[in-house]
């Protein structure tokens, strides 16, 4: 049951349906970043989900595992996206990066969400189009 909320999380943030996540989060949702960056309360994760996929409109992840114990899943997998649609000759401002994700799932919505990944070559791209 609760990997399937997780399926259904994953399922709306790789389509970009803000609302659904927003649906999908416990009013108290915890967000933490790869650089240990929190965000609290599903309104503010909201705005930073619309913001995101301003510069990341087609981020998706991608399963290869999930492992779950009780009300923790985890998965494994990759995350990619092109940065802010912009692409160009050799294809330098695409990404793909081995990454994980923790979640809790409280009442049949994600309380936690915690990636786990090296986004260095992503801000790379970022640093290199400002």
């Amino acid at each position: 049951m609760n990997t399937n909320i997780v399926l259904d999380f994953v399922n709306a943030i790789n389509n970009a349906n803000v609302d659904k996540i927003y649906n999908l989060m416990t009013d108290d949702h915890l967000f933490i970043d790869s650089q240990d960056n929190r965000v609290i309360g599903k309104e503010k994760m909201k705005q930073a989900w619309i913001e995101y996929f301003a510069l990341f409109s087609d981020y998706k992840i991608e399963i290869n595992e999930i492992l779950e114990k009780d009300s923790l899943i985890c998965i494994l997998g990759y995350a990619s996206g092109i940065y802010k649609n912009l692409i160009n000759e050799n294809n330098s401002n695409y990404w793909r990066i081995p990454a994980a994700w923790t979640s809790i799932v409280k009442d049949n919505k994600i309380k936690v969400w915690q990636v786990y990944a090296d986004n260095s070559v992503v801000l790379d791209i970022i640093n290199k189009n400002e």
